[in-house]
């Protein structure tokens, strides 16, 4: 599911105030081994209401690390569950209410015992608020004794996912407006300092009751792409994220780690035509161009994948023919290759799509085929993604605009032109966000209008299932969906990172990356390599 941030705008290496003895721009970092100075993106930069979970903090599609608070569950680097909060829980047969029991040897930062009513206020406030986790299918949490009661208002077996996706903040005296500048939270670090647009400090929570991580204290700065590259370049980092145009730039005295993703990009293309209908929002809805099947199928048979993902992505990623990536159980194969432009032309002609005044671009009835394709402006991967499209398209008889901008210049086109995407979670439910049309029009939900009963009677099966062994049908859910092309799936992009040789991320025991990247996952394998160098 696609989420927004705002984000944090620093476009060069200043001085901060704050950071102790951190010096920009000097061509060395000059602090103690035990401490860390980072330019990392994992929670989509800076937060818009800071790190409140409630608002979304920690939380992009899968439940990455929010490090100041904690969570029921965990994953491991093999994608299990594990407790974190939790000691155990039991799941109904009807997968329609969960039972977790939670410890009792937890404390906020402020001193205050955690307990069960802290969880369920938390999850209770999260769904009311609705800008985090999808707990559409949830009626209410509630605390009884060391236990909290979740009860759904549907089977659904894949709520065991929930169950990492919300930070847990006390419910005494927490504040929506004020929590996020000042939060309480139980996890590993505790916010020190946050200077709004240039940088968050966190130091080690000394009360943490799990795996105590190596570093005292994490400096996190707000960098653009230029200017993070520029802070690696001048030794003022430990690590660094940076786009992928800079994955193949070496550093003296760093060396990059490549993190392969399930974060798949992708076009969605408006399955209905425009018949003047709106959404509840007043938003346009419908295609006559995207809206004939053939045109769908023609452009992702014509599409030349592995050529794009060379340029966009630099190399980095995997192309993506369905949108699953491979490292999920209910991946599979589609059946059709890319790259075809003559197939793509054929199955246009065949639609009664001909190029009648040869300016290269084919019409049907007076139509032209040509649409937009929106992109996110600050994602550089999403615009080389809807150029390259265009390039390629035009080979096909295709006329495709792309257009750059903000979330709210894309909004009121989600639902009548393309859009590039971001999708990437090890819940399976995301297939539901997709494709599901009881849902679609609904904010960033099926914004290409599938309506598809076979899909909606696969995804409510697979909900009433064991989840491991629903994963075969939500596979052919996403298989039922993906044989009507709705989307123009391109590829999952790989994370980069720019690391100091005397830092060790431990790479054997990341996380999965889903969209939006963790690489605060496993910060507690984290250390210096040669304290010396330091």
């Amino acid at each position: 599911m696609e989420t927004k941030y705002i984000i944090g705008a620093v476009v060069a290496i200043i001085a901060i105030v704050g950071i102790g003895a951190v010096v920009l721009g000097g061509g060395n970092t000059h602090h103690a081994p035990n401490e860390l100075v980072a330019c990392v993106a994992a929670h989509g930069e800076e937060p818009e209401f800071g790190f409140d979970p409630m608002h979304g903090w920690g939380y992009h599609d899968s439940g990455t690390e929010p490090l100041i608070q904690s969570t029921i569950l965990k994953r491991d680097k093999d994608n299990n569950f594990v407790n974190d909060l939790a000691t155990d829980y039991k799941i109904s047969d009807n997968y329609k209410k969960y039972t977790v029991t939670i410890r009792d040897d937890v404390n906020f930062t402020d001193g205050s015992k955690l307990t069960a009513k802290d969880v369920a206020f938390s999850y209770n406030t999260a769904k009311e608020m609705g800008e985090g986790a999808d707990l559409s299918s949830m009626n209410e949490a509630k605390a009884d004794g060391n236990k909290v009661v979740f009860t759904l208002n549907k089977s659904d077996s894949t709520f065991i996912n929930k169950l990492t996706d919300v930070g847990i903040v006390p419910e005494a005296g927490y504040n929506n407006e004020t929590y996020g500048q000042n939060p309480i939270g139980s996890g590993p670090y505790k916010l020190a300092q946050w200077d709004k647009g240039q940088q968050f400090i966190l130091e080690k929570n000394p009360d943490y009751y799990g795996k105590e991580p190596y570093f005292e204290k994490i400096t996190n700065l707000f960098l653009d792409p230029d200017a993070a590259f520029a802070a690696v370049k001048n030794g003022d980092v430990d690590i660094a994220e940076v786009q992928l145009a800079y994955a193949n730039e070496s550093v003296k005295g760093y060396h990059m780690e490549y993190f392969d993703s399930i974060d798949v990009r992708g076009i969605s293309l408006p399955t209905e035509m425009d018949t003047g209908k709106v959404s509840e929002d007043n938003v346009t809805i419908g295609n006559n161009v995207t809206g004939d099947p053939a045109v769908r199928e023609a452009l992702n048979v014509g599409i030349n994948r592995q050529s794009l993902l060379d340029g966009a992505f630099n190399g980095y990623g995997n192309v993506s023919y369905n949108g699953v990536a491979s490292q999920l159980p209910w991946a599979f194969n589609s059946t059709f290759k890319d790259g075809n432009v003559n197939q793509a032309k054929e199955i246009l002609s065949n639609a009664g799509w001909k190029d009648t005044n040869g300016d290269g671009i084919v019409e049907k009835n007076g139509t032209p085929a040509a649409f937009s394709v929106y992109y996110n402006s600050k994602a550089t991967e999403r615009q080389a993604i809807a150029v390259a499209v265009s390039e390629q398209a035009k080979e096909i008889g295709i006329d495709i605009t792309p257009v750059g901008g903000s979330w709210d210049d894309i909004d009121p086109n989600i639902y009548s032109q393309g859009v590039v995407w971001g999708f990437g979670s090890a819940d399976p439910f995301e297939i539901e966000h997709q494709y599901d049309s009881r849902v679609a029009y609904t904010s960033y939900d099926n914004p290409e209008g599938l309506n598809e009963s076979a899909v909606d009677a696969l995804i409510d099966a697979a909900m009433a299932q064991d989840l491991n062994a629903s994963y075969s049908t939500w596979s052919q859910a996403a298989q039922q969906a993906t044989s009507k092309y709705p989307y123009l799936w391109i590829g999952s992009v790989d994370y980069t990172y720019f690391v100091s040789d005397d830092l060790d991320i431990s790479n054997s025991t990341h996380l999965i990356y889903p969209h939006g990247g963790d690489i605060w996952g496993n910060i507690y394998d984290w250390k210096r390599v040669n304290e010396t160098q330091a």
